[in-house]
């Protein structure tokens, strides 16, 4: 039985390291394609949560301003037998302007978030709507003043 020289059995050995390197390599680029393809994934995703976090904000600051509302208002009704006229009327005025001020605040931390996130699949709301609903809100809590200081409580 003859044996194989030993430069055939080098060469032999050498397309066989070849191979397997090809076969590694193939299966390097699969595996650094997916985590790119998970990456990618992982920075929309956190792109859609910053843009729902804005929104849970924007209506943070909405609901506070209109308890700060309801509240300027309801201070003279509730508080007129109880605190001198002037109190009530600062307590109310102070809350009605707090309002005003949560209203513009709610539109300008939500069109300036800060830096740039990455592109989101989430859709944002258009600012249009933002200045137009809570400038409406902005006048009819500088509307409620009025009420305030000049108005009476029923009762």
């Amino acid at each position: 039985m003859a044996t194989k020289p030993e430069f055939v059995k080098s060469a032999e050995k050498l397309q066989d390291s070849a191979a397997d390197m090809k076969g590694s390599t193939a299966r390097m680029e699969r595996k650094t394609a997916r985590m790119e393809d998970s990456a990618d994934r992982r920075t929309e995703l956190a792109a859609d949560r910053t843009v729902f976090a804005a929104e849970r904000t924007y209506a943070a600051w909405v609901r506070t301003g209109l308890v700060a509302l309801a509240s300027g208002l309801g201070a003279k009704a509730l508080l007129e037998a109880a605190l001198p006229y002037w109190i009530i009327v600062l307590t109310g005025t102070v809350l009605v302007l707090f309002a005003a001020f949560c209203f513009g605040a709610a539109v300008w931390r939500h069109l300036s978030p800060g830096a740039p996130p990455p592109q989101p699949n989430a859709k944002r709301i258009y600012p249009w709507i933002l200045i137009l609903v809570n400038g409406f809100l902005v006048l009819v809590s500088l509307a409620a003043l009025p009420g305030v200081w000049f108005g009476h409580a029923v009762g």
